[in-house]
């Protein structure tokens, strides 16, 4: 989980920003922003799932009342796989083809033309539900630093 969220974090605050600041146009920060996050979601699917996996595996070996901060987990990871599967499957490729037929590069396209207004629709569509895995999964990881199956010990 680290892993994801760390790979998000860095995405969203290095890697985007940079590659916008420092390429020469912003058509090539897009195509290096769009590749990399294609492998930051395979990444991300990757150890969501194995995530999902331990997981319910500990969820499982639990005592009922013992539960409850695996669960929640299995709920933000459900979540973060299922944005980033829709990213992956549905938005990215639109935004791929609307990429292609605006001629390969959005800014060089005219503002009313249909390619580009669904781009710069589904951007930040885009940008909101990765937004929303990097919250859930910021959640996750807090659970996991405050989540303790250690028995507690009582002072005499």
């Amino acid at each position: 989980m680290v892993t994801w969220v760390g790979g998000l974090m860095f995405f969203a605050f290095v890697l985007a920003p940079v590659a916008f600041h420092i390429l020469p146009s912003t058509h090539e920060a897009g195509l290096v922003v769009g590749g990399t996050l294609i492998v930051l979601h395979r990444i991300g699917m990757a150890c969501g799932t194995l995530f999902l996996l331990a997981t319910s595996i500990l969820w499982l070996s639990r005592r009922a009342d013992r539960r409850t901060g695996y669960l929640i987990q299995l709920a933000l990871v459900a979540i973060m796989l299922s944005i980033t599967a829709y990213l992956q499957n549905s938005v990215l490729p639109r935004m791929e083809r609307d990429r292609v037929q605006a001629g390969g590069d959005i800014d060089a396209t005219p503002t009313d033309d249909p390619a580009r207004r669904d781009f710069e629709r589904l951007h930040p569509l885009s940008e909101r539900f990765e937004g929303v895995a990097l919250l859930a999964g910021l959640g996750i990881v807090f659970l996991m630093a405050t989540q303790s199956d250690a028995p507690e010990t009582v002072n005499s």
